[in-house]
């Protein structure tokens, strides 16, 4: 693998990771609270889909983006008023919004465009495009030259392949999920609010005691949740696709709670979790035909690791993840 290759690799990988990125520090927030949240996959479809749909009717991608994070915070107070206000079965409520999205986003899309399910294809100022950093070589710079993009990358030094192809050239919201992460740690521990957020999900009786509302600050948590679920559900069908399709998480809610729990509940492992799985998911797309051993592996398999992965981490292999005290039990105040 040549230097190029292995930046293009890599560039993929901060693509593939973003969406995870989000939907893990989403759930960081909400279980940091005490509240699980397995419907991360069905918070990130609704917000696809809508964000998708309004872009495509409107022809405004930023009026897409609040509509997914709009329709991903409407999940949100469900499993708000579900699990804290109804004490009921935090890990039934998600599975339920799961089943929810994937039913619902398919009726209302061939409802409104009769096209199977899914929304017709964004054009380019109804999807977030790519940022051309300074000094970065980009299609501006192709179109100057009249000369191919690719092979102006490659004929660059090493330094402006790393500005141009992986730190350049990115939508907008991955700099987002970027951001998100030294944001996310200063707030939970360096702020009053983290405290109180962290504490509520350790000991919220203690939290109670002292005056401070749990409902208040669980549902803060949780409305934190959606509007990370809503931006990476946006960032699917409107920066690293143009359109909505069934199903298209893929599954990535559920690889991003595996990958939370790998991180261990913390924002920095978090992004090195996400990173990881996204470099799997980049390596699958790259390398369809591998051979090991001179047997070609098949496709499926290539395509099946990062699941494989989410398995493992699952399965407790990856050594004892200790999750917050009170996460999973709904509040009973004392009178």
């Amino acid at each position: 693998m040549d230097m190029l290759t292995l930046i293009q690799v890599l560039d993929s990988t901060v693509r593939m990771a973003t969406p995870l990125l989000l939907a893990c520090l989403a759930g960081l927030f909400s279980e940091r609270a005490g509240i699980f949240d397995i419907g991360l996959e069905g918070k990130m479809l609704m917000a696809a889909f809508f964000s998708a749909a309004v872009a495509a009717i409107t022809g405004n991608v930023w009026l897409g983006l609040l509509s997914g994070i709009a329709a991903s915070l409407a999940l949100s107070g469900l499993h708000g008023l579900a699990s804290i206000t109804f004490r009921g079965n935090q890990l039934i409520s998600g599975v339920a919004l799961n089943f929810l999205a994937s039913g619902l986003t398919v009726l209302i899309a061939q409802s409104w465009f009769q096209q199977g399910g899914r929304t017709p294809s964004l054009t380019e100022t109804a999807r977030f495009n790519g940022v051309e950093l300074p000094f970065a070589i980009g299609p501006t710079e192709a179109a100057e030259a009249g000369r191919p993009l690719s092979q102006l990358i490659a004929e660059a030094n090493v330094v402006q392949q790393v500005w141009s192809e992986l730190i350049s050239g990115h939508s907008i919201l991955v700099y987002v999920s970027l951001l998100a992460v030294p944001l996310t740690w200063w707030v939970l521990f360096r702020t009053r609010f983290g405290l109180r957020l962290r504490a509520v999900g350790e000991n919220p009786a203690a939290v109670d005691t002292a005056g401070i509302s749990v409902v208040r600050l669980r549902f803060a948590a949780i409305a934190i949740c959606g509007l990370l679920c809503g931006i990476a559900g946006a960032y699917l069908a409107t920066g690293l696709q143009a359109g909505f399709v069934k199903e298209m998480t893929s599954g990535r809610g559920y690889i991003a709670l595996a990958a939370l729990i790998f991180a261990k509940w913390r924002p920095w492992h978090a992004l090195s979790a996400c990173l990881l799985f996204g470099l799997l998911q980049a390596l699958a797309l790259r390398f369809q035909s591998v051979q090991l051993g001179g047997v070609t592996l098949p496709v499926q398999l290539m395509d099946a690791l990062p699941y494989i992965l989410t398995v493992v981490i699952l399965a407790g292999f990856v050594g004892k993840a200790i999750p917050p005290r009170a996460g999973g039990e709904p509040y009973v105040k004392e009178r």
